[in-house]
């Protein structure tokens, strides 16, 4: 065989398109929502990138799709079931430690990126070439409502995810080099209860490390609403955020950070029926902050003048959260 004549067809000086860009991993946690976890891989694959990209979806306690096994080396689909910590957390360190690409994201089962969205954050991660962690801003579908939600800004600083949890830097944006996620950010903590709150928790973690880079367009659709795992669940929340404040005390040195935490742990506990800790958290959340809402919201639903189903319907109707 006279192996200096190459086979038809093949061209080995001509390098792929999109050599140049960083290979970029994508970790997509699903559990039970088959439907909206492929479209939400097909937005992923539709990708204006001309780089890489592998995306692995990682099964949460529910039968491996294998129909999506993609193997086209430009855009490679891997499935596989979640074999750590039950839950989003396990799930997507099962991802991150399968991937071996520069750069990695997320995407939950339920969301969208928009076509342009890699391509604009990876370039803006890359002419910051110290930054670690990247994030756009998005828009907000509930039910036949669409809201915008932009941070203002160009970057998200520590001092910033002290004070709010900053809901537009949503989890389905993130971009990460993978370097600084396993041997400095660390990986997303498995020992949250219920995965509630991980985002935030990675956010201050990578934050205090760097500021985040942030595309501040509306790159990813997210569904708010009946089909998030942790819609009015407020046991979940509160005990999330308990833990937030013993992992994080440095929420506690912003007036306005801890006054938004109490009045979160008002609110949530009104939705239960708990009226006396609602109102001691409510206190407590107006001592820190007299001009914090939800404070005010979680009294009104304590003494029935509303429900909590009727405030949050509200607010999620604007693109906002309690």
């Amino acid at each position: 065989m006279n192996r200096g004549v190459e086979s038809p067809g093949y061209e080995a000086a001509q390098p792929l398109p999109g050599a140049n860009e960083p290979a970029v991993g994508v970790v997509l946690a699903t559990h039970n929502r088959p439907e909206l976890m492929r479209r939400a891989l097909d937005s992923i694959l539709a990708q204006e990138y001309a780089g890489a990209l592998t995306v692995i979806v990682v099964h949460d306690r529910c039968e491996v799709d294998y129909d999506l096994v993609r193997e086209d080396p430009r855009r490679r689909v891997i499935v596989m079931e979640n074999c750590r910590t039950p839950g989003l957390a396990g799930a997507r360190n099962t991802g991150v430690l399968q991937l071996d690409t520069e750069l990695i994201a997320f995407c939950d089962d339920d969301d969208q990126w928009l076509p342009t969205k890699l391509r604009r954050q990876v370039a803006a991660m890359l002419a910051q070439p110290l930054a670690e962690f990247a994030s756009t801003a998005m828009v907000v579908d509930y039910g036949d409502h669409a809201t915008v939600r932009l941070a203002g800004s160009d970057s998200v600083c520590y001092e910033d995810l002290l004070r709010s949890r900053m809901a537009m830097v949503h989890s389905s944006s993130f971009l990460m080099r993978r370097a600084a996620l396993c041997n400095g950010i660390g990986l997303v903590d498995e020992t949250i209860p219920n995965s509630m709150c991980e985002d935030w928790d990675l956010l201050l973690r990578a934050a205090e490390r760097r500021p985040i880079v942030h595309v501040d367009q509306p790159l990813i659709r997210v569904q708010w609403g009946g089909s998030s795992y942790f819609y009015q669940q407020w046991e979940v929340k509160n005990t999330a955020h308990l833990w937030m404040l013993e992992r994080h005390r440095n929420i506690l040195t912003s007036r306005v950070g801890t006054g938004r935490v109490y009045g979160q742990l008002a609110f949530g506990n009104a939705a239960l029926g708990q009226r006396r800790a609602a109102a001691q958290w409510a206190v407590k959340s107006l001592r820190a902050n007299w001009r914090e809402p939800r404070a005010f919201l979680a009294l009104a639903v304590a003494a029935r003048i509303v429900s909590d189903g009727r405030v949050v319907d509200q607010l999620q109707r604007r693109g906002r959260g309690i």
